[in-house]
C-alpha cells in the first residue's frame, strides 16, 4: 500500500476518485450522539484545541505519503479503515506522538472520515433526526432539528478542506463546482438534495446545504401519527391518488412538499409506467416500473445542457402513464399542463408557493415568463381542466408542518378560477412548550368534483366514509 504521496485535503481540485468509489464509513456507536435540544454535542462537534488539529494534521500528512489511494479504493470500507488503522498505528508509534487511546480513536474516525467520506460532516449525515444541514464556511455549521435551527461546533480544518468535500460529492453525479462554475446541484447516494456555492460568489468560503432524507420512507399513516394530517383527511389524499386525479402540492421551502409526494405515490398502481423529471434525483418511488430523469448544467463551453422543459417534453415520447415532475418552476409548467390535459391522468408536481390561490397564480405567471403568447384566459382554462386538486403543505412557526389545504380546482367563472376546498387545517392555540394546537376540519362539501371519477374507480364509498368521518371529528382538536 506504499506509494507516491497523492494530493488529498488541501490540493485545489477535485479529490481523488477513491472516495467517491466506497461507500462512507458508518462510525461506531460511540461516536452516534443522542438527539438534543441544546446546541448539539456529538463527538465531531466538541471543540479542539488548534494543538488538537495540527496533530492530525501532521499524522494526515504522513498517512498521504504511505498510502496508495489507488489500491485503497479496491478494498470495501471495513477492509479500508482496517488498513488506515494499522498505518496511523505505526505513523504515531514512529512520531513518538503521546496521546491517550481515546484520542487516538478520535483521530483515527477524523482521518477515515476524511479518506473515505465527508469528513467532519459524517457524524451529521449519520444522524436521521437532522432534516438540513447548513455549511456556512469552514468554521460555522448549522442544522435543523425538530423544525428548529442549532448552531453546531463543527468546523472544518479550512476552506479547502470544505471545497474539496463539495467537489467530491458534486463529482459522484458527474457535476462540477469551481470558479468558473460556482452553484452547483447534486445529491448524495442515499438520495439527499445537495446545493454547493463556491467562491467568489460565497464571499465567506463555500456554502454548503443539504436536504437529508429519513433512512425510512414515511408514509400517510406516519403523517397522521406526526399530526400533519387527520385520518380522514389522509384517506381522502389517498383515493386521491389512487383514482388518478392530477395534482399540484403547493408549499413553502423546507414544507415537506417532497416528503408529501413521496407519500401520494405509494398509491400508484404497480402495473403503471411512470417517468420522473427532477433537477436533482430525490424521489423515492418504490414501483417496479419506474424512468428516473434528470436535468443537466452546460459544460465548461456552454454546452449540452438539459433543462426541465426539455426531460417534460422528451418524457411525452415515452409512453409515460403519470409524469412526476419533482419541481416545477419555470416554463415547464405549461409542458405539465398540457401532459396532464392530454390522457396522462394521475401525474402531479410540486411548486413553491402560500397558497392554493397563489399555486394557480404562480402558475400562470410560469407560463407567461417562459414566453407563450397566449390570453390569460386560454391559460386559465388550460389550468382548470388539467388540474383537479392543489394539496397545500406549510411549515409553521413552531417548525412543525402541516397539510392546510387540500383544495379542488372547479372551473372558470367570468375570467376568475374557482377553487373548493374540501379540508383546512385551523390553528386554535398554543401550548405552554410553544407548540401550536390546531385541527383539521372539513368544509362540509358532500360531493367533491372528482366524485365520479372516484365511483368509476370503485373507490366512491370509501370517499363518502373519509368525508363524513371528516365532518364529525372536525370538533375535535389535533395536536
Amino acid at each position: 500500500m506504499f506509494g507516491k504521496r497523492a494530493a488529498f485535503g488541501s490540493a485545489p481540485g477535485p479529490a481523488p476518485a477513491a472516495p467517491a468509489a466506497q461507500p462512507a464509513p458508518t462510525l461506531p456507536a460511540r461516536e452516534a450522539p443522542e438527539p438534543v435540544r441544546a446546541p448539539v454535542a456529538v463527538a465531531q462537534e466538541r471543540p479542539r484545541s488548534e494543538e488538537y488539529y495540527q496533530t492530525k494534521s501532521m499524522i494526515f500528512g504522513a498517512l498521504i505519503e504511505a498510502i496508495d489511494l489507488s489500491q485503497l479504493s479496491r478494498l470495501d470500507a471495513d477492509s479500508a479503515r482496517e488498513e488506515i488503522r494499522d498505518i496511523v498505528n505505526e505513523i504515531i508509534s514512529l512520531k513518538n506522538v503521546v496521546m491517550s487511546i481515546a484520542e487516538q480513536e478520535e483521530i483515527l474516525d477524523d482521518i477515515c472520515n476524511d479518506v473515505l467520506g465527508y469528513g467532519p460532516l459524517e457524524p451529521l449525515l449519520s444522524r436521521d433526526d437532522i432534516a438540513d444541514i447548513m455549511v456556512n464556511g469552514a468554521a460555522k455549521t448549522y442544522i435543523e432539528v425538530g423544525g428548529k435551527i442549532q448552531m453546531t461546533n463543527v468546523r472544518f480544518r479550512d476552506n479547502q478542506q470544505l471545497m474539496n468535500i463539495c467537489q467530491r460529492i458534486v463529482s459522484q453525479v458527474g457535476r462540477r463546482v469551481d470558479e468558473s462554475s460556482p452553484i452547483c446541484d447534486a445529491r448524495l447516494p442515499d438520495g439527499s438534495r445537495v446545493n454547493v456555492i463556491a467562491p467568489p460568489l460565497a464571499i465567506d468560503g463555500p456554502a454548503l446545504t443539504i436536504r437529508k432524507f429519513k433512512k425510512d420512507k414515511l408514509t400517510l399513516d406516519q403523517l397522521v401519527k406526526f399530526g400533519a394530517i387527520a385520518q380522514p383527511g389522509a384517506d381522502i389524499l389517498k383515493i386521491v391518488g389512487k383514482v388518478r386525479c392530477n395534482l399540484v402540492i403547493s408549499g413553502g421551502t423546507g414544507s415537506g412538499k417532497t416528503t408529501l409526494l413521496n407519500c401520494l405515490t405509494n398509491y400508484i398502481e404497480h402495473d403503471e409506467r411512470v417517468i420522473t423529471c427532477e433537477d436533482a434525483a430525490e424521489l423515492q418511488l418504490q414501483q417496479p416500473h419506474v424512468v428516473r430523469l434528470e436535468t443537466r448544467p452546460p459544460n465548461l463551453e456552454g454546452q449540452g445542457q438539459v433543462t426541465m422543459r426539455d426531460l417534460v417534453r422528451n418524457c411525452l415520447r415515452m409512453r409515460p402513464e403519470r409524469i412526476i415532475v419533482g419541481e416545477v418552476r419555470g416554463p415547464e409548467a405549461f409542458d405539465l399542463l398540457q401532459a396532464m390535459n392530454t390522457g396522462h391522468d394521475g401525474s402531479m408536481g410540486t411548486l413553491h408557493a402560500n397558497s392554493p390561490r397563489e399555486c394557480l397564480s404562480r402558475i400562470e405567471s410560469m407560463i407567461t415568463m417562459g414566453g407563450f403568447s397566449l390570453p390569460s384566459r386560454t391559460i386559465r382554462e388550460m389550468i382548470c381542466s388539467s388540474i383537479d386538486v392543489i394539496i397545500q403543505a406549510a411549515r409553521l412557526r413552531d417548525g412543525s408542518r402541516r397539510i392546510t389545504h387540500i383544495t379542488e380546482v372547479m372551473g372558470m367563472e367570468g375570467d376568475v378560477i374557482i377553487t373548493q376546498d374540501l379540508v383546512l387545517y385551523d390553528i386554535v392555540g398554543e401550548d405552554a412548550n410553544g407548540k401550536l394546537i390546531g385541527q383539521h376540519r372539513s368544509t362540509g362539501i358532500g360531493r367533491p368534483r372528482f366524485w365520479d371519477r372516484a365511483r368509476y374507480y370503485g373507490e366512491d364509498k370509501r370517499l363518502a366514509a373519509a368525508l363524513d368521518a371528516l365532518e364529525q371529528t372536525s370538533g375535535g382538536v389535533l395536536s
